[in-house]
C-alpha cells in the first residue's frame, strides 16, 4: 500500500536508469561476513503499553539485542546515547525508552490558519484542508521565532495522500472532484508557530499566527535560476515558463545558513497520467527516465486538470522534481523552485560552507540505481540578517556548478567479484570524483544544453558516467567535522538477472536493508572535486554475517533496516530514521556514535506505530521531534477497516502527526 500511494509502485516497475554506468553494490555482504565480530543475541520482547497525555505510549524494558554476559561495550556510552534501547515490535503505538514521555504536537487536519475549522472526518472539504495541517508529514524544521519569547516556527513537508485512509467509501476508480481537491490541499508544506511551555517543554500550535502558512498543490511558485523561462518549462497555462502551480511529493529537505527552508520534490511522476499516449520518441524516452509510464494515474488527477495529462501538457511534468525554497518568516514571499540544483527525485538538500565561504548542497536521488549530487555556489555567503545580506544570499542557489558523484574502490577488480570475499586490504573504501554537469549557462555534458542538463539531470548524469547507487536518500554533513553521511536505503534489484552487479561501494546483491556511507572531501573542503569514502554501517539483523557496524560488537546492536533520514544531535552523534524495515518490526529512530570506542553502536530510541514511517527527526538537547508518516498504511486497510487507530485510539480516524519526546521531569536527551 505504501508503494502504491507514495511512489506509484516504483519498485514493481523496471528501474528508470537503463544506462551501463557502474553500480556500487554487493561485494560487501559476503566480505563483511569475514570481518564481522559477534552474532546478535535473542531479541527481547516488548514491554506492556501505557497511555499518557491521550497518546498510546510504550516503553522498552530491555535491550533490543541481548548483551552477552561478561562482554560489555568497548567504552562508556557517550552523552546523547545514554538511554535504554527500545525493543523491536509491531505495536500500534510510539514506543519510547523508560523515563521518557511523549505528546502529539500537531495532527493532520488540525487548524493552522485563522478561520480554519476543527478536523471533521465526515465533513472534509478542500477549503478547510487548505487552512489545516496537511497529510503525511515528512521533513521537519524547527526555528526560533525572534522577538516572541517561548515561541518557535515549525515547517513541515506533506509528501503524499492516502485517499483510502482519508475518505469513507473511497472509490479509487472514480474519485470525486471534492476528494481530488482535498488531496491537492493536503499536499505541500505547512508553516506553524508553536508555543513552548517553559515548565515542561511541551509545544502547542498557535492557531492563526501571522506567520502560519499553507503551501499546496495549487499555490503559485516561482522558477528561478538558469532554466527559468526555458522552453522546456512552458505550458499553455504558463507560456513564460516562470510560474508553476504547486509542489508535489515533498520528502526530505534542509535549512539554509540564511534561515530559509528547502524542500525536495521526490516521487512526482506518479501524479501524471497518459504517458503511453505520447508518441514523440524523444519525449517518451525522457518521460521513461523519470518513471512515467502507463495510462491512468493512481489518483486520476488528469481527469480534473489537464496539466496532469502528459499527452496534453508534456512539459508540465518538467515543472516538478525540483528543490523548493520557502522563507518561513515572510508569508508574503512566493516560494521558489531552484533550477540550478537540477531535476530528479530529490530526497534532501543539506548545506555546508566551503573554506572561502561559498554554499554547498548535497543531494540524493531516491531511486534504485540513481545518483548522488552536490552543488557549489559561485558567490560567497554573507553573514548577518540585514536586508542586503538576505537579498544577496537568496541568489546563491541560482548560480553555481552542479556535480554528480563517481565512486571508485581501491581494491583490484579481481577481488571485487560479488562472491563476498574480503579485499586484501581488509576494508571497503575508496576514492571518488565530482563530475561537473553544468554551471550557469555552460553545459559540461556532450550533446546537451545547460537547460537540458538542469531539466533532464538524470540523463546528463547517465552521460557523465556517474555511479549507480542503492537509493541515496538523506545526506547530512557533520556540523563539526564536515564528513558527509549518506543514507542508502536499499536496492533489492542489485545483482538480479539483467541488473547491474556489485562494486566496492554498494555492497550487497539483493540489498534489502541498506547502508550508511561516509564521504570525506579532499582537504576537508566542500569545494573539492575529489573525495574519499568508506562504509560506516551495513544494516540488517546483527546475527547476519553480512552486516557491519563499524566494527562494534554485534551482540550490543539494535537491529536496523532501511536507513532513510539522518540528523545530528548536539553531541555530534548520528541519528537515523528508517523507512521500510525489512526485519518485520516497526520503523524507528536510532542513535549511533560515529567516533570513539563506541563508534558503530546503534541504539533504538523509538519505534512508530504499525504501518508508519519515521521521518524528519530533530534532536535537540531536551527534545526529540519526529514526523509519524502513514500510520496504518498496510494492505487492505481503509477507513472502514483500519489497521491503526493511532494517535487518538479506537473510534477515531488514523492521522499522520508530529510528536515530541522528552525526559520525564525534564533533563537532557540521552544524558
Amino acid at each position: 500500500m505504501t508503494c502504491r500511494y507514495r511512489c506509484g509502485d516504483a519498485c514493481f516497475h523496471p528501474a528508470p536508469n537503463t544506462s551501463d554506468n557502474p553500480y556500487l553494490g554487493d561485494v560487501i555482504t559476503g566480505a563483511l561476513s569475514r570481518r564481522s565480530m559477534l552474532r546478535a543475541g535473542a531479541v527481547v520482547t516488548l514491554a506492556a503499553g501505557a497511555v499518557a497525555g491521550g497518546t498510546a505510549a510504550l516503553t522498552g524494558t530491555a535491550s533490543a539485542a541481548a548483551t552477552t554476559a561478561g562482554k560489555p561495550g568497548p567504552g562508556a556510552v557517550p552523552p546523547g546515547l545514554r538511554f535504554e534501547p527500545v525493543a523491536p515490535n509491531t505495536a500500534d503505538a510510539v514506543a519510547i525508552p523508560p523515563e521518557y514521555e511523549q505528546e502529539v504536537v500537531i495532527r493532520w487536519g488540525d487548524p493552522v490558519l485563522a478561520g480554519a475549522p476543527q478536523f471533521s472526518p465526515a465533513g472534509q472539504s478542500a477549503a478547510a484542508q487548505a487552512r489545516q495541517f496537511g497529510y503525511n508529514c515528512d521533513y521537519l524544521a524547527l526555528l526560533d521565532l525572534p522577538g516572541e519569547r517561548d515561541r518557535k516556527i515549525l515547517v513541515a513537508n506533506h509528501e503524499y495522500t492516502d485517499e483510502v485512509l482519508m475518505f469513507a467509501g473511497y472509490n479509487a476508480a472514480n474519485p470525486t472532484r471534492e476528494q481530488v481537491e482535498i488531496a491537492w490541499a493536503a499536499h505541500g508544506m505547512s508553516v506553524v508557530a508553536l508555543e513552548e511551555n517553559r515548565r515542561n517543554g511541551r509545544l502547542s500550535p498557535v492557531r492563526g499566527h501571522r506567520l502560519n502558512r499553507r503551501v499546496t498543490a495549487t499555490t503559485p511558485i516561482e522558477f528561478t535560476g538558469p532554466a527559468a523561462g526555458s522552453a522546456l518549462l512552458k505550458t499553455s497555462a504558463d507560456p513564460a515558463g516562470r510560474t508553476v502551480l504547486g509542489t508535489l511529493n515533498n520528502c526530505g529537505g534542509g535549512m539554509t545558513p540564511w534561515g530559509t527552508v528547502l524542500s525536495g520534490e521526490e516521487n512526482f511522476n506518479q501524479y501524471f497520467g497518459n504517458a503511453d499516449l505520447v508518441t514523440d520518441p524523444t519525449t517518451k524516452a525522457r518521460l521513461a527516465r523519470y518513471g512515467l509510464r502507463g495510462l491512468a494515474s493512481e489518483r486520476k488527477w488528469e481527469r480534473f486538470d489537464k496539466r496532469f495529462d502528459v499527452s496534453q501538457e508534456p512539459n508540465e511534468v518538467n515543472r516538478h522534481g525540483w528543490i523548493v525554497e520557502i522563507d518561513p518568516f515572510d508569508p508574503a514571499a512566493k516560494p521558489r523552485k531552484l533550477t540550478a540544483l537540477g531535476r530528479f527525485k530529490h530526497e534532501a538538500a543539506e548545506p555546508r560552507l566551503t573554506r572561502d565561504g561559498r554554499v554547498v548542497l548535497y543531494m540524493g536521488d531516491d531511486e534504485r540505481f540513481d545518483y548522488f549530487y552536490k552543488y557549489v555556489s559561485k558567490n560567497r555567503f554573507k553573514k548577518g540578517n540585514s536586508q542586503s545580506a538576505r537579498r544577496h544570499n537568496r541568489t546563491l542557489l541560482d548560480e553555481g556548478t552542479l556535480y554528480v558523484a563517481k565512486f571508485t574502490g581501491d581494491s583490484p577488480a579481481g577481488e571485487i567479484d560479488g562472491s563476498g570475499k574480503l579485499p586484501s586490504d581488509g576494508e571497503f573504501d575508496g576514492t571518488g570524483q565530482w563530475i561537473p554537469l553544468a554551471s550557469g549557462t555552460r553545459s559540461f555534458v556532450d550533446g546537451m544544453t545547460a537547460e537540458e542538463v538542469y531539466v533532464y539531470t538524470r540523463l546528463a548524469a547517465d552521460k557523465a558516467g556517474a555511479t549507480k547507487m542503492d537509493r541515496p536518500e538523506d545526506v547530512e554533513p557533520h556540523p563539526r567535522t564536515g564528513t558527509v553521511y549518506v543514507a542508502l536505503t536499499n536496492n533489492s534489484d542489485r545483482g538480479a538477472a539483467g541488473k547491474t552487479g556489485p562494486d566496492e561501494a554498494n555492497p550487497r546483491t539483493g540489498n534489502r536493508h541498506g547502508q550508511v556511507m561516509e564521504v570525506i572531501e579532499s582537504g576537508n573542503d566542500a569545494a573539492a572535486t575529489s573525495f574519499r569514502w568508506r562504509l560506516f554501517l551495513v544494516c540488517g539483523d546483527p546475527a547476519d554475517p553480512g552486516t557491519y557496524f563499524a566494527g562494534f560488537p554485534k551482540d550490543q546492536i539494535s537491529p536496523i533496516s532501511c536507513p532513510d533520514n539522518v540528523a545530528f544531535d548536539p553531541h555530534g552523534n548520528l541519528w537515523i530514521a528508517t523507512d521500510g524495515n525489512a526485519l518485520k518490526s516497526n520503523d524507528g529512530l536510532f542513535g549511533v556514535a560515529i567516533d570513539g570506542p563506541n563508534r558503530g553502536q546503534v541504539k533504538q530510541f523509538l519505534t512508530v506505530p504499525i504501518g508508519a514511517e519515521t521521518c524528519g527527526p530533530i534532536i535537540e538537547e531536551r527534545r526529540v521531534l519526529v514526523a509519524v508518516q502513514h500510520p496504518g498504511e498496510l494492505d487492505g486497510a481503509s477507513v472502514e477497516q483500519p489497521r491503526s487507530t493511532w494517535p487518538d485510539g479506537p473510534g477515531h480516524l488514523v492521522r499522520p502527526s508530529v510528536i515530541s519526546v522528552h525526559r520525564t521531569g525534564g533533563g537532557r536527551i540521552g544524558a
